[in-house]
């Protein structure tokens, strides 16, 4: 098992007595955690946790460059076995995580097979159960079946993953270029050489949403940004989800503009607040229904827009500041 890590000493250990109570034979089992050179107590929390669980076989990998890709791909060197399953820190996995993956491998089931992630607040408040709540529907993530799905089948991506070492090694592993989007852009090369990706509901981990807004519009502003640098490299890779955050965030922005000018642009303008609010309060009202929980009334809201606004905008800036590159570069006498 490869994990990529940084300052995780609050889930570490949760990450590492579910790895200890997997069904799939402890002795089979290595785990390969790739530092960023933490700066919490991650390491000292995981020296105490491999101190009292001799059995299980845990060793810290140096990831000096401290971006994910390079720890994988640390990881993966370091690793002596033939299947290689990624994992987070700050991820459970159900008992049978590994021995499923193994199973989906070893029938030929796929190139890449991986689970549904059952999403738990990464806090107590309000604001993270809005959250887990906004990045478990398909109105803030659109078709990730893996955040809902209970359909097994082929699919575009997977978290994490599981793999045979020689496909990682045969298409040279993650790419260090990307600071995030590296599993989609794996998952894109292992599909353009002609293997699948396989979900299955039945493959299970809890993953922790992140517990605030800042946090929640740091990592979309990333995964939009990077986004743009991956379809760079596989331009035919880009989904209908991935688009309509950029096109929608461009849309507003251009009507904001012209309604200063424009009655016709500020009436197109109220209908689509009134269109999108309705929408985001319609799922909001049901699921805060289910889940008994009035807090998501206002709170799912504000993180499916915060959601789809960080991401469509790090996704707009990427691509402007790829254009004023490239006429910086064409200019005469530069």
């Amino acid at each position: 098992m490869i994990v990529p890590c940084f300052n995780e000493a609050g889930t570490i250990r949760l990450l590492l007595d579910a790895i200890d109570r997997q069904t799939y034979p402890r002795e089979r089992i290595e785990v390969l955690i790739a530092d960023g050179r933490s700066t919490d107590r991650t390491l000292e929390e995981i020296r105490s946790w491999t101190a009292a669980h001799p059995a299980l076989s845990v060793r810290v990998v140096d990831n000096p460059d401290r971006i994910i890709p390079a720890g994988l791909n640390r990881a993966i060197e370091a690793a002596a076995g033939d299947v290689i399953v990624r994992l987070d820190a700050h991820c459970v996995p159900n008992p049978d995580y590994i021995e499923r993956c193994a199973a989906a491998l070893t029938a030929g089931t796929a190139e890449n097979v991986g689970g549904r992630w059952d999403i738990l607040p990464g806090g107590k408040n309000w604001a993270a159960r809005s959250i887990a709540a906004a990045v478990s529907s398909p109105i803030g993530v659109g078709d990730a079946k893996y955040r809902y799905s209970e359909t097994a089948g082929t699919v575009d991506t997977v978290p994490f993953g599981a793999y045979r070492r020689e496909t990682l090694e045969r298409l040279g592993g993650y790419d260090e270029t990307l600071l995030s989007n590296e599993d989609y852009d794996l998952n894109v090369r292992i599909r353009n050489n002609g293997g699948r990706i396989y979900f299955d509901p039945a493959i299970r981990s809890i993953y922790f949403a992140r517990g605030s807004f800042a946090a929640l519009a740091k990592q979309y502003y990333r995964y939009g940004y990077w986004k743009v640098a991956m379809l760079a490299k596989a331009p035919k890779s880009l989904r209908w989800r991935q688009f309509l955050p950029p096109l929608f965030v461009l849309a507003f922005g251009l009507l904001i503009l012209a309604s200063l000018f424009s009655d016709p642009a500020r009436s197109m303008l109220l209908l689509m607040c009134i269109i999108y609010v309705g929408a985001l309060l319609f799922v909001s009202i049901r699921t805060a229904g289910r889940n008994d929980d009035l807090g998501l009334i206002p709170g799912m809201p504000l993180a499916v827009f915060t959601m789809h606004f960080c991401w469509g905008f790090g996704f707009l800036r990427h691509i402007a500041e790829r254009i004023r590159l490239k006429a910086r570069k064409t200019k005469p006498g530069t």
